[in-house]
């Protein structure tokens, strides 16, 4: 993603995290798709790992995408990059604070009703809809593209690098069913 690591560390677990990150999303993607109750089970603990891998490595590559965006910046652009960055990580924190429920959940439920009504009681807590479901998981995609649209109008990574996110976020999830009253969006 990189033209090279210009002055700021870029160790194994990052290089390696550039790669796996996307590519454990692309798997809970698929296995989402080859469970079509979204209920407990291997297919639904599989994919929920897989996600939260993702997000977990999606820290080394905020790190590593802040350190270049913030290399030779103004103000401005240090800002910016601070902000993107930050927008990054909270939306992040959000996606794994989500899959860990989903992973709590399909644990504790027999069955996908009983799952429903276990998503009912967490998303019944004040805060929980709006941060974990609502406005948290798009800030991971915000601050990513954000990030990488400064990075690719300085050179920094490819041009290609936002875009792919773009492309990335804009491909349609599979139809989530209804929750409850709180409509659980994870799945």
């Amino acid at each position: 993603m990189s033209h090279g690591s210009r002055g700021s560390a870029r160790t194994p677990l990052t290089r390696a995290a550039f790669v796996t990150a996307p590519l454990l999303i692309l798997a809970y993607g698929v296995i989402r798709l080859t469970d079509p109750d979204h209920g407990p089970g291997p297919v639904w603990t599989t994919g929920h790992l897989a996600l939260t891998a993702a997000m977990l490595l999606f820290v080394p590559v905020f790190a590593r995408l802040w350190a270049l965006a913030r290399q030779d910046a103004g103000r401005a652009g240090r800002l910016s990059a601070g902000t993107a960055t930050l927008l990054g990580l909270a939306g992040t924190l959000a996606v794994t604070v989500q899959a860990c429920i989903d992973l709590q959940v399909g644990f504790r439920a027999a069955d996908r009703p009983a799952m429903e009504r276990l998503f009912e009681q967490v998303q019944s807590h004040p805060g929980v809809v709006p941060a974990v479901y609502g406005v948290g998981p798009p800030l991971f995609y915000v601050g990513l593209v954000w990030i990488l649209v400064q990075l690719s109008a300085r050179r920094r990574v490819s041009f290609w690098s936002p875009l792919a996110a773009v492309a990335g976020t804009a491909a349609p999830p599979p139809p989530a069913r209804p929750a409850g009253p709180a409509r659980h969006r994870s799945g």
